[in-house]
């Protein structure tokens, strides 16, 4: 029927009618507050690109832990800062390492919060790069039984979930294996399935000091202008054994997650990164945008495309403001 009889303002006059026909909801329990973690007690280092968010030692992050758990948030994504590198990150898989200390001590103190942890070597590695350099190309093979034995240790120290985001080939059903051998059947796998060489994580390397000492990630990551290879990498870690995927960035790939949602069953994260989280602030501050606003509408974009579980720096503000 044509004008007048249909008026679709008619459902949007007062905010209790657009509440009700609303049809993307945004809920807490949905959002994952990324970490970072590293030795030391009472420490708390800002990031100068990430207003808010800081370096800290295990004590002061079980503060910001149990600010995000009391504000709903579902869960947390840890990554490491070591206090030694070398060449094959060695300290990743370390019992005594930042992650895995700062693991046993969210169970303890929050063991309803959701512990998941980045399984990489670039935080680690004295060269900056996902693995084992030969020649000064990364050798894919290589380095798959190291993150295997970092994803063990995580698993053990009582990660509830384990995150792989090196994009190196056969990663997951390595890490599958590995964890089913050393006795953690029960751990799943959320797999960095598809993570593009963005430039949007520039403020993420300030923040884990993972800045590549030569070269650059593009031989691993997947090229920006690629979807259907993103749909494959998916398609390639599912049958390896993973129980959840994921896309990164999140915002400039929201055609990505709606592909990757229609034809995947199993959940779907997306990881609004450092250089979207920095563009809001930096606008916000300037006054040029609404702060919250854009807030709450990028994530709601995110969870719009289809996204199921969203990581965000935003995760504290956004799950106060839901509620």
């Amino acid at each position: 029927m044509a004008f007048p009889v249909q008026r679709p303002r008619r459902l949007r006059r007062t905010e209790s009618l657009r509440r009700l026909v609303r049809e993307t909801h945004l809920v807490p329990e949905q959002l994952v507050l990324p970490l970072f973690v590293r030795a030391g007690t009472k420490l708390r280092r800002p990031i100068e690109a990430m207003p808010g968010v800081a370096q800290t030692s295990v004590d002061e992050m079980l503060r910001d832990a149990e600010g995000a758990a009391k504000a709903g948030v579902g869960g947390v994504l840890l990554f490491g800062i070591p206090e030694h590198k070398d060449a094959t990150g060695t300290e990743s898989w370390a019992d005594d390492g930042a992650v895995q200390r700062a693991v046993r001590a969210l169970k303890q103190e929050l063991p309803d919060l959701v512990v998941i942890t980045d399984v990489c070597l670039c935080e680690y590695t004295d060269h900056g790069h996902c693995g084992v350099l030969v020649n000064g190309d990364v050798d894919n093979d290589a380095t798959l039984e190291l993150l295997a034995r970092e994803a063990v240790s995580h698993a053990r120290a009582g990660a509830d979930i384990v995150a792989p985001s090196d994009m190196m080939d056969g990663r997951v059903a390595a890490i599958r294996r590995a964890l089913d051998e050393g006795q953690c059947t029960h751990t799943p796998i959320l797999s960095y399935a598809a993570k593009f060489a963005s430039v949007f994580y520039g403020p993420f390397r300030e923040a884990a000091e993972s800045t590549p000492r030569s070269g650059d990630r593009r031989g691993y990551q997947m090229d920006p202008s690629n979807a259907r290879e993103a749909m494959r990498e998916v398609k390639l870690d599912l049958d390896e054994g993973a129980d959840a995927v994921m896309v990164k960035p999140a915002g400039p790939y929201l055609d990505v997650i709606a592909r990757v949602r229609r034809t995947t069953l199993v959940p779907l994260a997306a990881y609004q990164v450092s250089g979207e989280f920095a563009m809001i602030k930096a606008a916000a501050e300037r006054g040029w945008l609404d702060g919250e606003r854009a807030m709450m509408e990028s994530l709601t974009a995110i969870r719009r495309a289809g996204a199921d579980i969203l990581i965000t720096y935003f995760a504290i503000d956004a799950a106060l403001g839901l509620r």
